[in-house]
């Protein structure tokens, strides 16, 4: 062999040498890669794990500050407003009503002709309007005069089959956001949520709002009920069910109502009915105690949104923050762990660019290639290649976060049907009603509900997106209530989706609280 083909054969050698350094190498970042990926999402595991003795400490925790909350005005993060709405439908009602629901990000406008306990609901319509981003964060002026805009091009659709009970129609007007009600159709404004941050609205009637606006559009109408989305709920479940409690929104935003005994609320509190019940707006949204599981994630999140430490409850699984907090913990896995490449897709780094129901359709995902799940990569993040193995990785982040949320949203439904238990057994035993019971030993019984004295169910209404879309969590929440209640006592209570509850309540509370009624 010459000296020239010696030197290329040791240069080819050594190049195939080379080649095999770098595959070699590129095997030993992969598998470090990928160990440290899974080592991330037992980090996640263990941090958002949810054991039954916490949750029964969230539970304990959700009936002392809803106590905390009806003692005195700031005795708790849960607000506890008063709703006035002191009686409910019956099915008695007649006539055309309308209603605005805004719970977020859109709004619905909806159109009832109401025939009484005979015909119930003759007719009915609804749209739906996407809210232009740069309106939540613009004027007071510009959002309303957009929401009257939009109601008033509805009511010009108005067809023959529909007839007013009065002169003036009427409105009910769901509105989804933390209030200090004064009257049935009048509230003032204590903050913005779910992104919305419009801080001239602060402190101003949101009815006189609309009702302004709407004069402005040259609509004729009048505000007969302004309601919280879960009072309304409430009412519109309480229309066809007698025994409905409690009603709870899972959507967007999430909050809570149920019927608190007028007597149990302090006295410092106005216009309370001198006997009978009273909703209770909770707003527990803004829930918060030592015992939830917060992480850095969580952290990160609040830190970065519009309204920093407060909703803390809400931030860790509503619709608008659900899909947020998996794109973050999607986000460290590629920076630590190379999950997608050695290079960081750039819109895994944009906020809410991941929606809820985009986790669950990777959550949800049986495919046996799992190609929901890549198509979601491809479409939101723009990752167009991905291993199954990542793939499967990526849905088990999503069930981790979503368990979570399931199951503290179940822990919050659970401690308000203890606080009805707790009122239900005292009430009991001050009428004889229960048998012996010793308070003073803490034995509260097992009753749920004042329906429970009474051989009947209680029933708790869900309305929103987050139950009624995503199935997983929807049977998560289901299971942890009954695993909460025990068996014996989940047999007497219902969980039932109510869809459009709070659109129809606002109605139904416009009929019940019209002029010409």
């Amino acid at each position: 062999m010459g000296k020239t083909a010696a030197r290329v054969a040791i240069a080819c050698a050594a190049a195939t040498c080379a080649v095999a350094a770098v595959a070699a190498s590129n095997r030993l970042r992969q598998r470090a890669n990928w160990s440290r990926a899974v080592a991330i999402v037992d980090e996640f595991r263990e941090a958002f794990q949810t054991p039954m003795p916490l949750l029964k400490h969230v539970v304990d925790a959700m009936v002392a500050e809803m106590h905390a909350g009806l003692v005195r005005e700031g005795g708790s993060k849960l607000t506890m407003l008063l709703s006035f709405v002191d009686s409910l439908p019956t099915g008695d009602e007649h006539g055309l009503y309308y209603a605005l629901d805004l719970g977020g990000t859109n709004f619905r406008v909806l159109r009832l002709q109401l025939g009484g306990k005979n015909g119930r609901i003759l007719n009915k319509e609804y749209q739906e309007v996407s809210i232009p981003p740069d309106l939540m964060i613009g004027s007071n002026e510009e959002l309303f005069d957009f929401i009257a805009q939009r109601l008033g091009d509805f009511v010009a659709q108005e067809g023959e089959d529909y007839n007013p009970h009065g002169k003036i129609r009427e409105l009910g007007f769901t509105f989804s956001f933390p209030v200090n009600q004064t009257s049935i159709n009048s509230g003032h404004l204590l903050k913005w949520t779910k992104g919305f941050a419009i801080a001239e609205t602060v402190g101003k009637d949101v009815v006189s709002e609309l009702q302004t606006a709407m004069v402005r559009q040259g609509l004729q109408m009048r505000v007969a009920a302004l309601v919280n989305d879960t009072v309304a709920t409430l009412a519109g479940a309480r229309y066809w069910n007698k025994d409905v409690m409690v009603a709870v929104i899972l959507g967007t935003g999430t909050n809570a109502c149920y019927v608190e005994h007028a007597d149990s609320i302090p006295k410092w509190r106005s216009a309370l009915p001198k006997s009978g019940d009273m909703v209770i707006n909770m707003e527990w949204g803004n829930f918060w105690s030592n015992y939830l599981p917060k992480t850095q994630i969580d952290e990160a999140l609040d830190k970065d949104s519009v309204n920093p430490g407060e909703q803390g409850f809400e931030k860790l699984f509503s619709g608008m923050y659900l899909g947020d907090i998996v794109r973050r913990a999607l986000l460290k896995l590629a920076k630590e762990a190379a999950l997608f490449g050695e290079r960081v897709p750039s819109k895994l780094s944009l906020p809410f660019i991941l929606r809820t129901p985009d986790v669950s359709a990777m959550h949800t995902d049986e495919s046996s290639d799992l190609e929901e799940t890549s198509r979601v990569l491809s479409s939101v993040f723009g990752i167009k290649s991905s291993s199954l193995q990542v793939r499967r990785l990526i849905v088990e982040v999503c069930e981790i976060v979503a368990e979570r949320g399931a199951r503290l949203a179940a822990a919050g439904i659970v401690g308000i049907l203890r606080k009805i238990e707790g009122d239900c057994v005292a009430n009991g035993v001050a009428n004889g009603e229960v048998g012996k019971v010793n308070l003073a030993n803490g034995e509260l019984g097992k009753l749920i509900g004042n329906n429970k004295v009474n051989g009947r169910k209680t029933v708790v209404a869900i309305d929103g997106g987050l139950y009624e879309h995503y199935p997983k969590f929807r049977n998560c929440v289901d299971s942890t209530i009954t695993e909460l209640l025990g068996k014996d006592a989940a047999k007497d209570v219902i969980v039932q989706l109510f869809k459009d509850g709070s659109g129809i309540g606002a109605a139904f509370l416009a009929a019940s609280h019209s002029l010409y009624r």
